[in-house]
Protein backbone atom coordinates (compact mmCIF):
# COMPACT_ATOMS: atom_id res chain seq x y z
CA UNK A 1 0.00 0.00 0.00
CA UNK A 2 1.64 3.37 -0.95
CA UNK A 3 2.24 5.87 2.05
CA UNK A 4 1.20 9.39 1.97
CA UNK A 5 4.14 10.79 0.30
CA UNK A 6 4.31 8.46 -2.52
CA UNK A 7 0.97 8.84 -2.75
CA UNK A 8 1.25 12.43 -3.05
CA UNK A 9 4.41 12.02 -5.37
CA UNK A 10 1.86 10.08 -8.06
CA UNK A 11 -0.83 12.43 -7.88
CA UNK A 12 1.59 15.07 -8.98
CA UNK A 13 3.85 12.80 -11.79
CA UNK A 14 0.15 11.92 -13.02
CA UNK A 15 -1.34 15.25 -13.08
CA UNK A 16 1.83 16.71 -14.74
CA UNK A 17 2.16 14.37 -17.25
CA UNK A 18 -0.61 12.30 -18.10
CA UNK A 19 -4.10 13.65 -16.85
CA UNK A 20 -5.20 16.48 -15.14
CA UNK A 21 -8.80 17.01 -13.62
CA UNK A 22 -10.26 20.51 -13.65
CA UNK A 23 -13.78 22.09 -12.60
CA UNK A 24 -15.86 24.51 -14.79
CA UNK A 25 -15.90 27.85 -12.94
CA UNK A 26 -17.45 29.83 -15.40
CA UNK A 27 -20.18 30.09 -18.01
CA UNK A 28 -17.69 30.79 -20.64
CA UNK A 29 -18.19 27.74 -22.31
CA UNK A 30 -21.25 27.01 -21.98
CA UNK A 31 -23.22 24.96 -23.76
CA UNK A 32 -20.17 22.33 -24.23
CA UNK A 33 -19.33 23.02 -20.85
CA UNK A 34 -21.26 24.49 -18.02
CA UNK A 35 -20.68 25.62 -14.51
CA UNK A 36 -20.03 22.76 -11.84
CA UNK A 37 -19.01 20.37 -14.70
CA UNK A 38 -15.82 18.03 -13.68
CA UNK A 39 -13.53 17.22 -16.72
CA UNK A 40 -10.25 15.23 -17.65
CA UNK A 41 -7.66 17.15 -19.58
CA UNK A 42 -5.25 14.76 -21.66
CA UNK A 43 -1.67 16.09 -21.79
CA UNK A 44 -0.36 14.02 -23.76
CA UNK A 45 -1.70 15.59 -27.21
CA UNK A 46 1.23 18.05 -28.09
CA UNK A 47 0.76 21.71 -29.62
CA UNK A 48 1.16 20.72 -32.89
CA UNK A 49 -1.25 18.41 -33.21
CA UNK A 50 -3.37 20.58 -31.50
CA UNK A 51 -7.10 21.27 -34.53
CA UNK A 52 -9.20 24.27 -35.07
CA UNK A 53 -12.34 23.37 -33.04
CA UNK A 54 -10.45 21.57 -29.92
CA UNK A 55 -11.34 22.49 -26.36
CA UNK A 56 -7.91 23.36 -24.56
CA UNK A 57 -6.76 23.70 -20.66
CA UNK A 58 -4.38 26.38 -21.07
CA UNK A 59 -2.31 28.55 -18.68
CA UNK A 60 -3.32 32.07 -19.04
CA UNK A 61 -0.75 34.10 -17.12
CA UNK A 62 1.52 34.66 -19.88
CA UNK A 63 -1.19 35.32 -22.67
CA UNK A 64 -3.35 37.17 -20.66
CA UNK A 65 -1.11 38.94 -18.23
CA UNK A 66 -2.32 37.66 -15.65
CA UNK A 67 -0.77 37.38 -12.26
CA UNK A 68 0.47 34.60 -10.83
CA UNK A 69 0.42 33.86 -7.02
CA UNK A 70 4.01 32.71 -5.58
CA UNK A 71 2.98 28.96 -3.84
CA UNK A 72 5.65 26.96 -1.73
CA UNK A 73 6.42 22.91 -1.59
CA UNK A 74 3.56 22.50 1.11
CA UNK A 75 1.28 24.48 -1.30
CA UNK A 76 2.11 22.81 -4.34
CA UNK A 77 1.08 19.06 -2.43
CA UNK A 78 -2.22 20.76 -0.81
CA UNK A 79 -3.10 21.95 -4.65
CA UNK A 80 -2.34 18.15 -6.04
CA UNK A 81 -4.75 16.80 -3.54
CA UNK A 82 -7.32 19.64 -4.19
CA UNK A 83 -7.13 18.68 -8.01
CA UNK A 84 -8.63 15.18 -7.45
CA UNK A 85 -11.66 17.19 -7.37
CA UNK A 86 -11.35 19.36 -10.74
CA UNK A 87 -9.98 22.50 -8.41
CA UNK A 88 -7.23 23.87 -11.33
CA UNK A 89 -5.12 27.20 -11.06
CA UNK A 90 -7.47 30.62 -11.46
CA UNK A 91 -4.80 31.22 -13.83
CA UNK A 92 -6.07 27.75 -16.10
CA UNK A 93 -8.62 28.67 -18.61
CA UNK A 94 -10.72 26.44 -20.97
CA UNK A 95 -11.40 27.97 -24.26
CA UNK A 96 -11.77 26.21 -27.85
CA UNK A 97 -8.83 27.09 -30.39
CA UNK A 98 -10.26 28.80 -33.33
CA UNK A 99 -7.23 29.98 -34.87
CA UNK A 100 -3.63 27.88 -35.47
CA UNK A 101 -0.35 29.13 -35.93
CA UNK A 102 -0.58 31.38 -39.35
CA UNK A 103 -4.15 31.68 -39.24
CA UNK A 104 -5.56 34.91 -40.43
CA UNK A 105 -9.03 35.44 -38.35
CA UNK A 106 -11.41 38.05 -38.06
CA UNK A 107 -14.95 38.86 -37.59
CA UNK A 108 -16.79 39.00 -38.88
CA UNK A 109 -17.51 38.22 -43.18
CA UNK A 110 -20.19 39.84 -45.05
CA UNK A 111 -22.83 37.34 -44.16
CA UNK A 112 -21.95 37.69 -40.07
CA UNK A 113 -20.10 34.54 -39.51
CA UNK A 114 -16.52 34.36 -38.50
CA UNK A 115 -13.74 33.95 -41.56
CA UNK A 116 -10.64 32.04 -41.33
CA UNK A 117 -8.09 32.32 -44.08
CA UNK A 118 -10.67 33.93 -46.53
CA UNK A 119 -13.69 31.27 -45.45
CA UNK A 120 -16.29 32.02 -43.42
CA UNK A 121 -16.86 29.40 -40.85
CA UNK A 122 -20.12 27.88 -39.41
CA UNK A 123 -19.83 27.03 -35.54
CA UNK A 124 -22.49 24.87 -34.48
CA UNK A 125 -21.08 24.76 -30.73
CA UNK A 126 -21.82 28.57 -29.87
CA UNK A 127 -24.48 29.16 -27.61
CA UNK A 128 -27.94 29.58 -28.92
CA UNK A 129 -28.89 33.16 -30.23
CA UNK A 130 -25.35 34.32 -29.67
CA UNK A 131 -23.56 36.44 -32.58
CA UNK A 132 -19.91 34.90 -33.62
CA UNK A 133 -18.28 38.43 -31.62
CA UNK A 134 -19.72 41.29 -30.33
CA UNK A 135 -15.97 42.87 -30.89
CA UNK A 136 -15.17 42.93 -34.19
CA UNK A 137 -11.13 42.24 -34.65
CA UNK A 138 -8.64 41.19 -37.26
CA UNK A 139 -5.58 39.11 -36.75
CA UNK A 140 -3.52 36.88 -38.26
CA UNK A 141 -1.71 34.52 -35.51
CA UNK A 142 2.06 34.05 -35.17
CA UNK A 143 4.49 31.24 -35.54
CA UNK A 144 3.58 28.55 -32.06
CA UNK A 145 0.58 30.39 -30.40
CA UNK A 146 -3.47 29.98 -31.01
CA UNK A 147 -6.46 32.10 -31.32
CA UNK A 148 -9.01 30.75 -28.67
CA UNK A 149 -12.54 31.58 -28.15
CA UNK A 150 -15.03 30.80 -25.40
CA UNK A 151 -18.69 29.07 -26.94
CA UNK A 152 -20.89 31.93 -25.12
CA UNK A 153 -19.12 34.45 -27.26
CA UNK A 154 -21.12 37.18 -25.26
CA UNK A 155 -19.21 35.85 -21.71
CA UNK A 156 -15.93 34.88 -22.03
CA UNK A 157 -12.91 36.81 -21.70
CA UNK A 158 -10.62 34.88 -24.06
CA UNK A 159 -8.50 36.16 -26.91
CA UNK A 160 -10.42 39.21 -27.82
CA UNK A 161 -10.53 40.49 -24.40
CA UNK A 162 -6.39 40.55 -24.61
CA UNK A 163 -5.84 42.18 -27.89
CA UNK A 164 -4.17 45.21 -26.67
CA UNK A 165 -1.71 43.08 -24.08
CA UNK A 166 1.68 41.90 -25.06
CA UNK A 167 1.60 38.85 -27.09
CA UNK A 168 -2.23 40.41 -28.24
CA UNK A 169 -4.33 37.67 -26.14
CA UNK A 170 -2.54 35.21 -28.49
CA UNK A 171 -1.64 31.67 -26.40
CA UNK A 172 1.81 29.95 -26.67
CA UNK A 173 2.09 26.53 -27.23
CA UNK A 174 4.07 26.16 -24.15
CA UNK A 175 1.55 27.19 -22.23
CA UNK A 176 -0.84 24.72 -23.79
CA UNK A 177 -2.01 22.41 -20.34
CA UNK A 178 -3.95 19.97 -22.36
CA UNK A 179 -6.65 18.96 -24.84
CA UNK A 180 -10.25 18.59 -22.68
CA UNK A 181 -10.37 14.39 -23.22
CA UNK A 182 -14.18 12.99 -20.64
CA UNK A 183 -16.82 14.50 -18.57
CA UNK A 184 -16.69 12.70 -15.42
CA UNK A 185 -19.28 14.55 -13.27
CA UNK A 186 -22.27 15.08 -13.05
CA UNK A 187 -22.80 11.67 -13.67
CA UNK A 188 -25.97 12.07 -16.42
CA UNK A 189 -23.49 14.29 -18.07
CA UNK A 190 -20.76 11.62 -18.14
CA UNK A 191 -18.91 10.72 -21.30
CA UNK A 192 -16.11 11.97 -24.26
CA UNK A 193 -16.22 16.07 -24.83
CA UNK A 194 -16.73 16.22 -28.46
CA UNK A 195 -14.41 18.80 -30.18
CA UNK A 196 -16.00 20.72 -31.97
CA UNK A 197 -15.95 20.47 -36.01
CA UNK A 198 -14.77 23.99 -38.19
CA UNK A 199 -14.58 22.98 -41.72
CA UNK A 200 -11.82 22.41 -43.51
CA UNK A 201 -10.15 26.14 -44.69
CA UNK A 202 -6.73 26.84 -46.50
CA UNK A 203 -3.63 27.67 -45.18
CA UNK A 204 -3.43 31.79 -44.77
CA UNK A 205 -2.01 32.67 -48.34
CA UNK A 206 -3.20 29.64 -50.00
Amino acid sequence: MLGPALLLLAIVVIRAFLVTPFGIPSESMQDTLLIGDRILVSRTTAPADLRRGDIVVFDASQAFNLRVPERGLLQTLVEAVESLAGKGQPTDYVKRIIGLPGDHVRCCAADGRLEINGVAVTEPYVAPGQKPSLLTFDVTVPPDRFWVMGDNRGSSADSRAHLGDPGGGMVPGDDMIGKVWVRYWPLDRLGPVEQGQIASVPRNGE
